[in-house]
């Protein structure tokens, strides 16, 4: 009996996509056994706009057109960067019931369309490595996660807190900026998980005193957090590390402080099902 492959479609809404990323993850794919697994990259991921994987409207049309298509299985972003925040809203708008039910993952900067997704009623959006992170030292791992998640459903690609509570991942700073946003997901009763890259720590204060002031926020079951990453030196130095930061403002907001999550900026980085 012949297999279908399972076809997932990578679109680039934020910064353009490395070509040998590219062909590195059509050729694990390629080896993985089991189902096969066919890797559609749309040409829009090396478009050229400045910063930008093209034009807004480019960027917009390619991701419809792939979480539109009944006949790709899941959408895989192809990398982080900047700019998805400038198409989310109206991208998301022109989906179909088929894109909102297939799995959409990604992280970073594509938290912005995560959240217009969840606030859409998307049922399988995910927190989770994307396509360029096989560029990292062992980034292949991290593919390989990926593809056991979005084929087999593989629990072990799945951060372990995930399996008990609902939850919500995001970059922190991303988070930040999108809440009074329409893009604001409800965060009541479920999970919140926050990563981060290359903040000072005054910044990451700066962010959670911001978050946990949310009304909505504060409706939420907990917070967990996750590494933040590469933190430039502060002058003079802040003298409280992340964690002692986060425990602060849980203890203002009244918001359950619930520990450690397993992402990150990292191959280490574990699926968040949202």
């Amino acid at each position: 009996m012949t297999v279908s492959p399972f076809r997932i479609g990578v679109v680039a809404p934020a910064g353009r996509f490395n070509p040998e990323a590219a062909e590195r993850v059509i050729k694990l794919a390629a080896l993985r056994p089991g189902r096969p697994v066919e890797i559609i990259i749309h040409p829009q991921c090396f478009l050229k706009d400045g910063h930008f994987a093209g034009p807004d409207r480019a960027r917009e049309d390619a991701l419809v057109e792939v979480a539109n298509d009944p006949a790709i299985d899941a959408v895989w972003f192809a990398r982080g960067g900047y700019g998805s925040n400038r198409i989310a809203e109206a991208a998301v708008g022109r989906m179909n019931a088929t894109a909102l039910a297939k799995p959409f993952l990604g992280y970073s900067d594509l938290g912005f369309v995560l959240a217009a997704l969840v606030k859409a009623g998307a049922t399988r959006a995910a927190h989770g490595p994307m396509c360029q992170d096989v560029l990292r030292p062992e980034g292949e791992v991290a593919v390989m996660r990926v593809l056991d998640w979005l084929v087999d459903g593989d629990a072990a690609a799945r951060e372990p807190q995930t399996l008990k509570a609902s939850s919500l991942a995001f970059n922190l700073t991303v988070f930040s900026n999108l809440l009074g946003t329409p893009l604001e997901p409800d965060c009541s009763g479920r999970v919140l998980m926050f990563e981060d890259l290359s903040e000072h720590h005054y910044r990451i204060d700066r962010s959670l005193f911001h978050v946990t002031s949310s009304p909505n926020v504060r409706r939420a079951a907990g917070l967990r957090l996750g590494r933040i990453s590469d933190i430039p030196d502060n002058d003079p130095p802040f003298e409280r590390s992340p964690e002692q930061i986060v425990r602060h403002w849980c203890a203002v907001s009244g918001i359950p402080y619930l520990g450690t999550a397993d992402i990150g900026h990292d191959v280490a980085n574990k699926v968040v099902p949202f």
